[in-house]
């Protein structure tokens, strides 16, 4: 077989062998050819896109920004007008001057805070959470001292020896609910409450059912004085004896003077458990609810 070679052709110039027509079709004719033994070009690069808005990037940094703004005022507040450490508090209050840490409690409320005269033991979860913050505050458990406190007395936080002598207290823990009243009063000052509960009744085995207060109406009832478990009873019309000590109470009742004892449900629940055979607990489903400070 004979190969084939595309040899480039001579252009001829213009004359007898050829014209101008000739040689402009034999020019394009020799310009394809060379292109059909050309190799492709090199594609051309692609152009970067404009930049684009990153709105993601953006809220990122507004936000550690924000951070940075809120931390530095923070840091500000610490060390130019922040709240008092707890070094300036104890200065305050003058608590490491305290030799012991003496606390007004009662001490006739089974479960809540109960002196045993027998055994000279305290005990209860008011007597537990007076120790839980002493320890808190440095003071060894020998150095808790606990005197009884009556309801009337807590806000003069004035509590009593077993001699009946009166002793200033620097706590009082002591089944005490938190009222606007009461947060006015000058010289309280309460804590966050640590208990909820709410008004409940007491009465004799032998009692009929209890549901409301409105069951004892025109009936005789004890309280507590200058406690908040007064008021509800006497708008229902029941005839309410008040007295200093949930304990004269429970004589009372038991002496058949008052057919129910009405208070905070935490108290009477601890004479409940102590005296199961003796004693009805009723909730009456107020929607009242008493906080402890």
């Amino acid at each position: 077989m004979t190969e084939r070679f595309a040899w480039p052709l001579r252009r001829r110039m213009p004359g007898p062998d050829g014209t101008a027509e000739d040689i402009a079709v034999q020019d394009i004719a020799e310009r394809e050819a060379a292109d059909r033994r050309l190799p492709p070009p090199d594609p051309e690069p692609l152009a970067d896109p404009p930049p684009r808005f990153n709105l993601a990037a953006f809220r990122l940094a507004a936000l550690g920004l924000a951070l940075v703004l809120v931390l530095g005022l923070a840091m500000v507040n610490l060390f130019v007008g922040g709240p008092p450490s707890v070094a300036q508090l104890r200065a305050q209050s003058g608590v490491d001057g305290w030799k012991e840490l003496i606390v007004g409690v009662k001490d006739d409320q089974p479960g809540v805070a109960y002196y045993d005269k027998g055994k000279k033991i305290w005990s209860g979860f008011d007597v537990d959470l007076a120790y839980m913050i002493a320890e808190d505050l440095g003071f060894r458990r020998s150095e808790v001292k606990f005197y009884g406190i009556q309801s009337e007395d807590r806000a003069r936080m004035q509590a009593y020896d077993t001699d009946g002598n009166r002793v200033p207290v620097k706590m009082v823990i002591a089944s005490y609910s938190i009222t606007p009243k009461r947060e006015e009063m000058t010289g309280v000052t309460f804590s966050a409450p640590y208990l909820y509960t709410e008004q409940s009744v007491l009465t004799l085995k032998s009692h009929s059912a209890v549901s409301r207060l409105k069951d004892l109406a025109g009936k005789q009832a004890c309280s507590l004085s200058a406690s908040t478990s007064l008021s509800a009873p006497e708008l229902e019309g029941v005839i309410v004896r008040s007295k200093n000590v949930v304990s004269e109470c429970i004589a009372d009742l038991r002496a058949g003077k008052v057919e129910a004892v009405t208070t905070d449900a935490a108290i009477l629940a601890g004479y409940k458990d102590r005296y199961p055979d003796e004693f009805d607990h009723w909730d009456l489903g107020l929607d009242a609810t008493e906080a402890w400070g």
